[in-house]
């Protein structure tokens, strides 16, 4: 989650009280007509969450909302900027998604141990349920929390799916964009929800480099596998949050073994950096 660092920068960035400077050091809120939004699951640059990790000893704690018992995951690739890909961002970010849930991916099922409100995470194949290029307009420059949120109610509209805990959308904002002041906030990613929908803002992450996780593992397209991974974690244990697993701390489980131990792990579709997630079977970062 957040430290004292992070929440000014990201309060120099975007103009918006960060948790860690207002409530607490695991959210941040702005609001809008429509919904509250609420960053969590905040991702730092590597390297400079060394002194706010929550405490190692500490295990995840139910707080009685929901948690995804069948993730479903939609991808929407936000703006006319997409048609340019030359990196192969989205060949990699879908291969990737394609590939968790199936029957070789032992990674996601760490999760499978926290149950609540709905069951618990069960994975009977691929998580993706779709993928979109909105290339209506160009993505804003500076895209305001309020406006990722947005984008995430139109792309679920999009395909067509109601509202639900299960269902979330990763936004995914172009190169050169500024999605929530990234990266002059310090942070690779965040998620919440917006009326009841989880969604994840994912800013184009190899334009912070090794901050965000470029060639971490094996290739410069790392940070995209390790960063979205660290939230689609967060969302299958803490959907709405605060109100599925959490520490005392406020820390979710892949917070508490962010950039710890990075590897790769084979799906069907391709090898993948990622990091571990919390276990509280193990009491330590497991996958």
């Amino acid at each position: 989650m957040l430290g004292a660092a992070l929440g000014l920068a990201l309060t120099a960035a975007t103009g918006v009280a960060s948790a860690s400077t207002v409530a607490s050091a695991s959210t941040q809120s702005t609001t809008n007509a429509k919904a509250s939004v609420a960053r969590s699951g905040v991702l730092p640059f590597q390297g400079a969450d060394a002194g706010i990790q929550p405490a190692a000893a500490a295990d995840l704690v139910y707080h009685g909302g929901f948690i995804q018992d069948h993730a479903a995951v939609y991808l929407v690739f936000w703006g006319k900027q997409w048609t340019s890909d030359a990196n192969g961002v989205q060949t990699y970010v879908t291969n990737y998604f394609k590939g968790l849930g199936t029957s070789g991916d032992a990674w996601s099922r760490v999760t499978s141990q926290y149950t609540g409100k709905g069951g618990a995470p069960t994975f009977t194949g691929s998580v993706l349920k779709g993928t979109w290029v909105d290339t209506g307009a160009a993505a804003p420059s500076r895209a305001s929390a309020s406006q990722i949120a947005a984008e995430a109610r139109k792309g679920l509209a999009h395909f067509g799916v109601a509202v639900s805990h299960n269902a979330s959308v990763i936004v995914l904002s172009p190169h050169g964009t500024h999605p929530d002041g990234f990266p002059a906030g310090g942070f690779c990613a965040w998620h919440d929800a917006t009326g009841g929908l989880p969604f994840t803002n994912m800013p184009y992450v190899l334009d912070a480099g090794t901050s965000c996780g470029a060639n971490s593992v094996r290739s410069r397209l790392d940070g995209f596998s390790i960063v979205a991974g660290h939230e689609y974690l967060e969302v299958v244990t803490d959907p709405i949050p605060p109100s599925g697993w959490v520490d005392r701390s406020g820390a979710e489980n892949a917070d508490k073994c962010a950039w710890k131990n990075l590897h790769t792990i084979a799906l069907p579709t391709g090898s993948f950096a990622v990091q571990p997630t919390w276990s509280n079977k193990v009491h330590g970062c497991a996958g």
